[in-house]
């Protein structure tokens, strides 16, 4: 069964019969020709169903249970360093407006209490209020209706006097905020639970201090989930990424088998970083241990941030889902602010490094997207090697098994 070890979950939703296999299929989930001879661990798995990738109801379930109840990154804290300092979000569809308000990270959703306008767009920086520019009605930087002109201040309904909290938490520099903040409360959904261990692991690198020195947005034709399932894998990366596999072998060994993401993944003799020629004028971070300056460490948060993190810099991927089969990605490659400071500072080598590493993934993710269109695509497979992308089904079915 496709949901194997995991709680019941709305099969409908997902395309399945109530045995597991894909509605309208003659198949079994493995197919029994190429496969029948192999033991449980070298089958095929089926993959998500067509609608999961391409279908604008299943999308909607999402937006609903994933983006607006989960904690979603949004981008790096010092990029609203200074108070007053703004952005405007589209998290899958809903505006918010994060806000900085002195020491803390204010959200609110973006529309006025009054008479639902929105109130600010792109980013910038408030001298003291937000005003509603329809009747200008307004807040303070933390929520609060602090003026409506004409009307007593009693005459508003209680629960009209804020704007629509959204709650905001950080670590290690970066930004995420929840759509739901009520309920997360209640069912204790805090940043913390959902990272995991990942901080542990990750404890070494210089998170928080980090400081952008280039980034990049794409806007690719492709559903998030086949970005993230690219990401979680290597079976592809000797055919898509030479270039790549040329500074870290072990991509292409065995089609990217067995990788151990806990140690890192280790580069070539000589190699230590993502640049074309593995090596860098940059100085490793200083409290790594042996291991991590000389290996890669990856780590995918669901449901929009990927993590990838060398000796002297990290990149770190926001997705924002624009619908079933559009998503922008924004690249942010961070540096040691010290290594910044010097007047000889370039990120060219890795900044044109990740960039056509990243052109080579989105490309290759629209090729997918457009071939599910078909009318002949049902679902696809996982390899063994590929079992790292299993976990999107089971993230999925937990998300979405309610629904």
């Amino acid at each position: 069964m496709i949901f194997d070890g995991i709680r019941p979950v709305n099969r409908s939703l997902f395309g399945l019969s109530p045995n597991g296999a894909m509605k309208g299929s003659t198949n079994a989930p493995v197919a029994p020709n190429d496969l029948g001879k192999q033991g449980p661990a070298e089958r095929l798995e089926p993959s998500l169903p067509r609608a999961a990738y391409c279908d604008a109801e299943f999308y909607a379930h999402e937006q609903r249970a994933i983006f607006w109840d989960q904690w979603f990154y949004v981008g790096r804290a010092e990029r609203l360093a200074s108070h007053g300092a703004y952005r405007v979000l589209d998290v899958a569809g809903e505006s918010a407006i994060l806000i900085r308000d002195g020491e803390r990270l204010n959200a609110h959703l973006n529309l006025c209490r009054h008479r639902g306008s929105r109130l600010l767009c792109g980013e910038g920086s408030l001298r003291g209020a937000i005003r509603c520019p329809y009747h200008s009605w307004t807040y303070a930087l933390d929520g609060r209706l602090v003026a409506s002109p004409f009307i007593a201040p009693e005459a508003v309904p209680l629960q009209a006097r804020r704007l629509h909290r959204v709650g905001v938490a950080e670590w290690g520099g970066f930004i995420f905020v929840h759509l739901s903040p009520e309920k997360a409360q209640r069912e204790g959904a805090t940043l913390e639970a959902q990272l995991g261990a990942i901080p542990q692991h990750l404890a070494r690198y210089p998170l928080t201090e980090l400081r952008a020195g280039r980034s990049f947005t794409y806007d690719v034709a492709a559903n998030w989930k086949v970005l993230l399932e690219n990401y979680n894998e290597c079976y592809h990366c000797a055919g898509v990424h030479p270039e790549l596999c040329r500074i870290v072998p072990a991509f292409k060994h065995r089609g990217g088998v067995e990788l151990d993401w806990a140690r890192g993944i280790p580069h070539r003799d000589g190699a230590w970083t993502f640049t074309a020629d593995g090596t860098s004028d940059r100085a490793a971070f200083p409290a790594l241990n042996a291991e991590e300056r000389v290996r890669h460490k990856g780590e995918l948060i669901y449901p929009n941030f990927m993590l990838s993190l060398a000796a002297e810099h990290v990149a770190a991927f926001s997705l924002w889902p624009r619908g079933p089969a559009a998503t922008t990605i924004v690249c942010d490659l961070l540096f040691h602010p010290d290594e910044i400071a010097k007047r000889n500072f370039d990120p060219s080598d890795v900044a044109d490094f990740w960039d056509l590493v990243n052109r080579q993934d989105w490309s290759i993710c629209e090729s997918v997207q457009a071939g599910m269109q078909s009318k002949a695509f049902e679902f696809g497979y996982y390899a063994p090697m590929e079992d790292a992308s299993l976990d999107i089904r089971r993230y999925i079915s937990s998300r979405l098994g309610s629904q």
